[in-house]
């Protein structure tokens, strides 16, 4: 395996934990060699070549393109599967694990409420959302998906990702006897993990020791990343050893490239014998996935997202697109107040929703969306309605111009 602690759940790509009707994981943060998934995918795409709309393929899709590190492909996947059968929660779950992957975790939430809506059981989801809540810093609901997800079909992932949450909150003891059952089984990752639930709890010197007994050789090279690790944030702690996302710093002497990771801001590319350790999906090169799924920017309620820094000027789209009108007219001034109004009584209906204004040459237009189709506009205006509030498609034409709340 090229990746240094190519661990599930430390410092590779996010998937979903959802399963198959017979009980069996559709997704995994498994041990399957890069080469095995790439050949799962390539099956799954010879498939879809001659029966596009086959749902078991299109999810099954998704998952081996999050294996391989490209949440896009992964993308597009599920959102075309959600066409196929749009009550399934299974699109849903996976939309989640590609935000998750991409470091969006407020993105992500969405698509678990609509899958548990759907019909998921926590059990199902609670390893992906687990994620997202150590990610956005909320360790203590993190822990409970995760424990949740004891009970599911990836729950040896759920153990792993338990067991770094609840280091990164400082509890060294239960961390490590989180991963007591998976050292009685022999598990391969766990001498990984237990390195950097080490390091997450100030003992770098004992981390170092791990990781050498579980790569002999490697201390040198990661012991700067190891020894930083505690100093960290909470979120940027799971960043780190979920997703390879590391804080770029002038003191870590490291063969290293700097990338843009999902806030902008640089990531750190830490590399043994020319093979990386830290590798956020920025650096990925395509996969063969992407020459079959087309990229989309959403497939429910989650709006496009640009760098902050270009959201001053960028329309939000120069195309035909599906939005939600929440509420129109004359003055776009007052329109951002009625946002928040809205997103403060119903907080977890609006979790990682964004505003939109659009202005036509007759009014202007509070939006959320764009949306990848009908159904999804559908599903969520359905929501909509549940907690009162009234809300209608609209798209908008080459002419109308659409920018984030805030920069109108």
């Amino acid at each position: 395996m090229r990746l240094l602690f190519a661990c599930a759940g430390a410092l590779t790509i996010a998937a979903p934990a959802m399963a198959a009707a017979d009980g069996q994981p559709l997704y995994g943060y498994g041990y399957a060699q890069p080469q095995s998934a790439a050949d799962t995918l390539a099956n799954y795409v010879r498939t879809l070549a001659s029966d596009p709309k086959d749902f078991g393929a299109l999810i099954g899709a998704g998952k081996a393109a999050i294996s391989i590190g490209d949440p896009q492909a992964a993308a597009g996947f599920f959102a075309r599967a959600d066409e196929v059968n749009p009550r399934s929660p299974l699109p849903q779950a996976g939309m989640g694990a590609v935000s998750v992957a991409n470091g969006e975790p407020r993105a992500a939430m969405p698509y678990f409420a609509r899958a548990l809506k759907l019909g998921a059981a926590l059990s199902q989801i609670g390893c992906d959302r687990g994620l997202a809540y150590d990610l956005l810093g909320q360790q203590a609901q993190a822990q409970a998906d995760y424990r949740a997800a004891l009970n599911g079909p990836d729950s040896d992932e759920a153990r792993r990702r338990l067991a770094l949450s609840l280091a990164i909150s400082g509890n060294k003891a239960e961390a490590l006897d989180a991963l007591a059952p998976l050292s009685a089984k022999g598990d391969t990752a766990t001498g990984r993990v237990r390195a950097f639930v080490l390091a997450l709890t100030g003992d770098p010197s004992g981390a170092m020791r791990a990781a050498d007994a579980a790569m002999p050789g490697s201390w040198s090279t990661v012991a700067p990343f190891l020894q930083r690790l505690a100093v960290l944030r909470p979120d940027q702690k799971a960043a780190a050893v979920n997703l390879g996302i590391f804080p770029d710093s002038d003191d870590l002497a490291l063969a290293s490239a700097k990338v843009p990771n999902y806030s902008g801001s640089p990531a750190v590319i830490l590399t043994v014998n020319g093979d990386p350790v830290l590798a956020p999906q920025a650096s990925r090169p395509q996969s063969p996935a992407s020459t079959f799924a087309a990229p989309i920017q959403t497939a429910y309620a989650a709006p496009v997202r640009r760098p902050e820094a270009q959201q001053s000027t960028t329309p939000a789209s120069a195309k035909p697109k599906l939005w939600l009108q929440l509420a129109s007219g004359s003055n776009a001034e007052a329109l951002p107040d009625q946002f928040h109004k809205l997103k403060a009584r119903n907080r977890d209906l609006f979790e990682g929703i964004s505003g939109y204004v659009a202005r036509s040459p007759d009014r202007a237009r509070l939006v959320i969306g764009p949306f990848h189709g009908p159904s999804d506009a559908q599903i969520f205006q359905e929501d909509l309605q549940s907690v009162g509030i009234d809300a209608f498609s609209w798209t908008n034409s080459d002419s109308d111009k659409i920018v984030p709340l805030g920069t109108e």
